[in-house]
């Protein structure tokens, strides 16, 4: 299975997942009177919409390149994960806190609490469902990396925002569950208000990682090392280059990059000579590489690259040259 369409069915499972789960909980809060579980209703809501904002962005990002967007449309799917994560702030996070709020200042007695436990253990087991599929196609490209560390170095926001909001989902079901338990066990209403507020709190959380992460995408973020030494290594192996100096790369998309090569050639080469070894290059590092959209290579000096990159570390450099 390719990436691309590894993806999509992990946005398409989690999609019809939380329709359902967002329907069975929405029947379940209107027969109980639940905050908690039209809190949960909300937040499947979100997820779905989220999802289908996802899968918007995956099919803009496939747009060819053209004159107002000259490396192609891949961050529009950025674009998207972060609206997602304000969505889940704003509507998730934010309704949740209300009727949280809402339920402790006046109080009402959960009835048919039958009705919340079913739809609480079906909705489990949907995204449990999805939250498998979601590790398993995150854990098949994170490699060596620890979660977390996979999780930063991602280019993929599809992939991380359904396996993170599957994540809240579960944790939210089970402070759902512990909210209506504990309200009817010690028979005092607040508590499921209280559950509400913690769904909330799960929620900011969420919000908060998704939109560091897609902003960080969204600004421009460097691609895998391994492209750059990839680069390095094929420019220093051509016979025309006498010092391959450094690679800059940035990420336009999930399988979208753009890199920047600075390199000292021989100074007996002719122009035309200088262009072939440049297209050398070029076609060895899309071949070791295919989501290299562009190489652009700079004829320069050892010096002049590292007076440029000290620069730049120091915050004195008006641009990279």
């Amino acid at each position: 299975m390719s990436t691309a369409s590894g993806t999509r069915v992990v946005v398409y499972v989690a999609l019809g997942g939380n329709l359902l789960i967002a329907i069975s909980k929405f029947v379940a809060a209107a027969f109980s009177g639940s905050s908690a579980m039209l809190s949960e209703g909300v937040h499947s809501l979100v997820d779905t919409v989220n999802e289908v904002l996802l899968l918007y962005g995956l099919h803009r990002a496939k747009a060819p390149p053209d004159d107002a967007h000259p490396f192609g449309h891949g961050r529009e799917l950025y674009f998207w994960s972060f609206i997602v994560a304000l969505l889940v702030l704003a509507l998730g996070a934010g309704v949740s806190f209300y009727e949280g709020v809402a339920h402790i200042r006046q109080p009402e007695a959960i009835t048919n609490p039958a009705i919340n436990y079913i739809v609480l253990a079906v909705s489990a087991v949907f995204e449990g469902t999805s939250w498998v599929i979601a590790l398993r196609e995150f854990r098949r490209h994170k490699g060596k990396l620890g979660y977390f560390e996979a999780f930063r170095q991602s280019k993929d926001p599809s992939t991380f925002t359904v396996l993170l909001e599957d994540s809240a989902a579960l944790l939210g079901l089970l402070i759902a569950f512990v909210g209506v338990l504990s309200s009817q066990w010690f028979d005092e209403p607040r508590l499921d208000g209280v559950a509400s507020i913690g769904i909330a709190l799960v929620l900011t959380v969420s919000a908060i990682l998704l939109a560091r992460e897609s902003k960080g995408l969204l600004l421009g973020e460097p691609a895998h090392p391994v492209v750059r030494e990839a680069i390095l290594a094929i420019a220093a192996a051509d016979p025309g280059v006498r010092c391959a100096n450094g690679v800059l790369t940035m990420q336009m998309g999930p399988n979208q990059v753009v890199a920047a090569l600075s390199a000292e050639f021989e100074d007996a080469l002719t122009t035309p000579q200088i262009e072939a070894c440049i297209h050398r290059i070029e076609k060895g590092a899309k071949a070791a590489h295919a989501e290299l959209l562009t190489l652009f290579v700079k004829p320069q000096t050892a010096e002049v690259w590292k007076a440029r990159r000290d620069a730049i570390e120091q915050g004195n450099a008006p641009y990279i040259g």
